[in-house]
């Protein structure tokens, strides 16, 4: 969920992570017009629309049970193995699957 700029609100899919650039492009967020001079060779002649990348503090993980933005963090399982989650998590039914002796930071 993006939570500040233009396109606060919307809800879309991480699709690509830019690491030394802290940004990541998202699905139907911060898309922008790019025009392009008429060519007679291209099919089209009209401006295309592009996605743009946008900074990683702009966004944050989506609850997938109540749809709210959400601070992440992780989680370690019985079997000791860890996983990244949603804060919310703990709040579901599974609750019992978590091992909440061993606390990670």
């Amino acid at each position: 969920m993006v939570i500040a700029g233009k396109d606060k609100g919307k809800i879309g899919k991480v699709l690509k992570i830019l690491v030394k650039k802290d940004k990541v492009l998202v699905e139907k967020v911060n898309m922008v017009q790019r025009h392009t001079k008429a060519n007679p060779y291209a099919q089209h002649l009209a401006g295309l629309s592009r996605r743009k990348p946008i900074h990683v503090s702009n966004v944050a993980v989506v609850c997938d049970a109540c749809t709210k933005p959400r601070g992440s963090g992780t989680r370690r399982l019985k079997t000791g193995r860890k996983f990244a989650s949603a804060r919310s998590a703990t709040r579901s039914s599974n609750r019992n699957q978590y091992d909440t002796s061993r606390r990670s930071i």
